[in-house]
């Protein structure tokens, strides 16, 4: 099984640039990150010291979030906000740049939730331009844009599945593929194993979580190795994001487990 360190979310006793290293000296050999910048230009310094990071740790980046506002304070992407558009814009270049300089494949795009005193309408055209821009952008290295449901922000509108699809639909690029993070599409409410019958080969990313909890995989309810098993036998061949909190001293032992069963 190909896993990938989602280091934004694990790891995180350590300072950002040292958790590529503290990945591949637990066994892995690629991370993702959510965008590990303050914001959506930084400086070129900046830049060089995580791109350094992921090179002198020795491991793949194969995913890398775009822009998405200020996470820690509830922004959940700025690509849908007209106020906030010109920022989506202009960090495609950054994005595109660290894309190159590391082979990264997959870009995910939050987003946004619905905000005040502008309509669905008008906000699902300009997230459906963005999208088609940054779907250009990164197609010049062989990339993919990724759409992703979201829980625990009820004013994010891509809960299911079918929500990211039709999103993915109205932008009209074939490297728009949808982001199957197993833990949000269940806790939404999802089927997710129908989601699976009917999607599988055509997802472009998987990420899981166990719920309740968001915690290591083991640690709830949810059938993930099965979904994942299914996912594969239908045509998915891509890495599995490990995009969960840390609930336990060592937060791979499930991994051990799993080989051992």
């Amino acid at each position: 099984m190909s896993y990938t360190v989602n280091a934004s979310i694990l790891l995180t006793d350590l300072p950002l640039l040292e958790r590529p290293a503290a990945a591949k000296a637990a066994g892995f050999e690629a991370v993702e990150f959510w965008w590990p910048f303050a914001t959506a230009t930084p400086a070129s310094d900046e830049v060089d010291a995580f791109v350094a990071a992921i090179q002198n740790a020795g491991v793949r980046l194969t995913g890398l979030n775009l822009f998405a506002g200020d996470m820690p304070a509830g922004d959940r992407g700025v690509l849908s906000n007209p106020e906030r558009s010109g920022e989506f814009r202009d960090n495609l270049d950054v994005v595109t740049q660290i894309g190159e300089r590391l082979g990264t494949p997959a870009f995910n795009a939050l987003y946004g939730k619905r905000i005040d005193g502008v309509t669905p309408e008008e906000q699902d055209a300009l997230g459906a331009e963005n999208l088609a821009l940054a779907a250009d952008a990164v197609a010049r290295i062989g990339g993919t844009v990724l759409v992703e449901p979201v829980s625990g922000a009820p004013e994010y509108p891509l809960k299911t599945a079918q929500d990211a699809l039709d999103v993915i639909a109205r932008v009209g690029r074939d490297n728009v593929k949808l982001l199957a993070d197993f833990y949000h599409l269940a806790v939404n409410g999802d089927d997710v194993a129908a989601v699976i019958e009917a999607h599988a080969a055509e997802f472009g990313h998987i990420q899981i979580a166990d719920d309740p909890g968001r915690g290591e995989p083991g640690t709830g309810q949810l059938p993930l190795q099965q979904w994942i098993d299914r996912s594969r036998e239908l045509g998915y061949d891509g890495v599995i994001g490990l995009e969960y909190k840390q609930s336990q001293d060592d937060p791979f032992a499930w991994l051990q487990a799993a080989a051992r069963a």
